[in-house]
């Protein structure tokens, strides 16, 4: 009784979701067919979940994270409105050029780390990230997997989705940073006016911090400038961390560290959703957007995005809109994804990146408050996606 007491809604919506697809798949609602094409698709995905988890949580332990975020808070020079554009540009940066989930797991604990050392409260910091690693992931193909699938659909280049979606992108960006700067970061939510830089950190462990300072840098580069799958490249590093701590700090080695919550959530998910979508889903999503290729039809594809994300998940969202679209149709297709890029920023399951950033605030201990994230969020998501979508249909 006393472990079902510690767990987290989170954690009692992952086993619901698993259990209810495993009852899909046993009732015949789900043939098995689908199902192992469904479970076979998703294994490199919970392969990265749990490896990049890993590596994040070691190379905090080894306060890699404690140094970039003194960097960046000495860079501030103790304004907030300068540190504040630094957040941004650094979450807006790292997103557009890797990936969401990548900024949700490395860039978190740097801004909570950052909090720490500034002394101020973690949450404006952290919804700095989680809002900037999906709503700046519309600029190139790399950024989201959604834009891999919309490039792939409509023959688009990095450089000519760039040339695309740079307006909604800026649009985006813009409206978050107002968003943040009301709700989270100005004087009356954040407290003092300034702060005072902190002094460079000396890590305990020197050789554990340059391992895993490599080992992340080796990561990144892995995956922006070679052809390396994100699980291998994320189980790589993960190994040459965990080999270190063996040899230098093996206590910091334990179960917990694996995001089990994940990893019973994502396999639940996407049953869930293959079951749906077998069962009239497309027809649903068909007549809720349309085949306008105009403004309006552009408005109502990204409004059925964004809502549906928030229902589900921007990933299925995004792919079973994807079918329901007229494939002349590429500006309602861009429209839609929008909404799944910008919009999912209500509910904590929308986007796997906001997913792994509540992992990694609940493992630095931030508590964030969910009616505050659900309201905030719905007004990002509704402003920020109308804003996007605008922007498309101006410079299209």
């Amino acid at each position: 009784m006393s472990l079902l007491r510690r767990l987290h809604p989170l954690d009692w919506l992952a086993g619901g979701l698993l259990a209810l697809g495993a009852l899909c798949v046993a009732t015949g609602l789900l043939p098995t067919g689908p199902a192992s094409d469904v479970l076979e698709r998703i294994g490199p995905l919970v392969v990265f979940l749990a490896t990049v988890i890993v590596l994040a949580e070691l190379t905090g332990k080894a306060e890699v994270f404690d140094v970039v975020a003194t960097w960046v808070a000495r860079a501030g020079r103790g304004r907030y409105p300068l540190l504040f554009c630094l957040c941004v540009l650094f979450a807006s940066v790292t997103t557009i050029t890797l990936n969401l989930d990548t900024t949700a797991v490395l860039l978190t604990p740097v801004m909570l780390a950052l909090a720490t050392r500034v002394g101020i409260a973690p949450v404006p910091l952290a919804m700095t990230t989680v809002w900037l690693a999906n709503t700046a992931s519309l600029l190139l193909p790399v950024s989201n997997l959604t834009n891999l699938l919309a490039a792939d659909r409509i023959a688009l280049t990095p450089s000519e989705m760039a040339a695309t979606m740079w307006a909604p992108q800026l649009a985006a960006i813009a409206v978050t940073m107002a968003c943040l700067w009301v709700f989270y970061w100005r004087p009356g939510r954040r407290g003092e006016t300034r702060y005072t830089p902190p002094p460079l950190p000396r890590p305990a462990d020197p050789v554990l911090f340059r391992v895993s300072a490599v080992a992340c840098a080796g990561f990144l580069l892995a995956i922006l400038l070679a052809d390396v799958p994100l699980w291998s490249a994320s189980m790589a590093a993960a190994l040459i961390v965990v080999a270190a701590f063996w040899v230098r700090g093996r206590e910091a080695l334990r179960l917990s560290l694996i995001p089990w919550r994940l990893l019973v959530l994502v396999p639940g998910m996407f049953l869930v959703v293959e079951t749906v979508n077998a069962h009239g889903l497309h027809e649903i999503l068909a007549a809720a957007m349309g085949s306008d290729n105009g403004v309006v039809g552009m408005l109502r594809s990204a409004a059925v995005g964004a809502g549906f994300s928030n229902v589900l998940n921007n990933l299925p969202a995004y792919l079973a809109g994807e079918a329901a679209i007229p494939v002349a149709n590429h500006e309602q297709l861009l429209a839609q994804l929008i909404g799944v890029n910008v919009g999912p920023v209500i509910t904590p399951w929308a986007s796997l990146a906001t997913l792994l950033w509540f992992e990694r605030c609940r493992w630095h201990g931030t508590r964030i408050d969910l009616g505050r994230f659900f309201g905030t969020g719905f007004v990002l998501a509704v402003t920020g996606t109308l804003a996007a979508t605008l922007a498309l249909a101006a410079t299209t």
